[in-house]
């Protein structure tokens, strides 16, 4: 099953690091040639859906250039001109999509009182794992969710030297617990390996890359354009606000589906670290950084906005895909676990 090289090892970090992906797709063969080439050569860009497995792979794959790089790729080619070229396009089709699928405006306080509702009964995945999820549906879950877990916090890092004074100390503070306190074996990317080991699945970093449908993946990327990009500082904000709020109440039901699957201590651990800690982090995220920022920067409101709903957005596409499967009887993933 894995495509990655990449152990974990005891302090939470990496040995080494993981291979290119399979391509999905012209766009995603023309990245992954390239890469495996030598620099300086033409890149093309094919047109391809901005939520199909082709751009969002390759759009991971220009990322990930940013975060551990591949095994055997030159580390240059982070910062290629060539490739940078081409990566600004992918963005172009991926954000326009994102931008046209959400309702936007200004009314931030509606964004997130809408995050705070929670609907009885609930239809989403967390529910459905809780009251009549399967193992198998569990260990999928735990597939999908590894493309981003395995690097729990850090797209968010990058918005910290775009923030000033109140909105950086508490944006901070919240991703001090979410890399362990100064802890390696509590960082969230760690509990998340335990968890893998913990359910009988490979915790190497991106082991389930290849097997992982572009729902998942587009998330993440979504954290990574957000992040990398000064100008989308509002919308990383929004993102990261929405993440925390949500995960809560997720999360209890996700431990509470757990306990009633008899999962090992490990897989719900990760699940009631999060009760806990996100709990703190919403009033963190709502009261010191959005309302900080926003005193310092007020045109901005429509940006967190945006991030806030095209987190929605996602995350529905994503819930859609898993209940469907599921509900048809099929797996999620490109193929079922062993």
């Amino acid at each position: 099953m894995s495509s990655g090289s990449c152990m974990t090892s005891s302090d939470g970090g990496y040995d080494t690091q993981v291979k290119l992906p399979s391509p999905r797709g012209q766009l995603s063969e023309a990245v992954i040639d390239a890469l495996n080439g030598e620099r300086g050569r033409p890149i093309p860009f094919a047109a391809a859906d901005p939520f199909g497995e082709d751009l969002t792979i390759a759009l991971h794959v220009l990322y990930e250039l940013h975060y551990g790089g591949f095994d055997g790729v030159d580390p240059d080619w982070e910062w290629d001109p060539d490739l940078l070229r081409l990566r600004a396009q992918v963005e172009h089709a991926f954000l326009g999509v994102l931008r046209a699928e959400v309702e936007g405006g200004g009314d931030l306080d509606t964004a997130l009182e809408a995050l705070l509702v929670e609907h009885v009964p609930g239809t989403g995945v967390s529910h459905h794992l809780r009251d009549d999820g399967t193992w198998e549906e569990m260990r999928e879950y735990f597939a999908h969710r590894s493309v981003y877990h395995h690097k729990e916090a850090d797209p968010h890092a990058w918005v910290i030297p775009r923030l000033r004074g109140k909105a950086k100390a508490a944006l901070v503070a919240v991703e001090f617990d979410e890399f362990g306190g100064g802890k390696a074996d509590r960082m969230h990317s760690r509990l998340y390996a335990d968890l893998l080991e913990g359910a009988g699945m490979s915790s190497e970093y991106l082991s389930y890359l290849d097997d992982v449908p572009a729902p998942a993946i587009a998330i993440v990327n979504m954290m990574s354009l957000f992040g990398l990009h000064r100008s989308l500082r509002g919308a990383l904000v929004g993102h990261f606000a929405a993440a925390e709020i949500t995960t809560a109440p997720s999360a209890h039901r996700m431990a509470q589906a757990l306990a009633r699957l008899e999962a090992d201590p490990r897989c719900i651990e990760f699940f009631t670290e999060h009760i806990e800690a996100d709990a703190v982090h919403e009033q963190i995220m709502r009261r010191d950084v959005i309302d900080s920022l926003l005193e310092q920067e007020p045109e901005l409101k429509p940006d967190v906005v945006f991030g806030i709903q095209a987190t929605e957005l996602l995350e529905e596409r994503l819930a859609n895909h898993l209940l469907s499967s599921w509900r048809a009887g099929e797996t999620s993933l490109h193929r079922r676990l062993q």
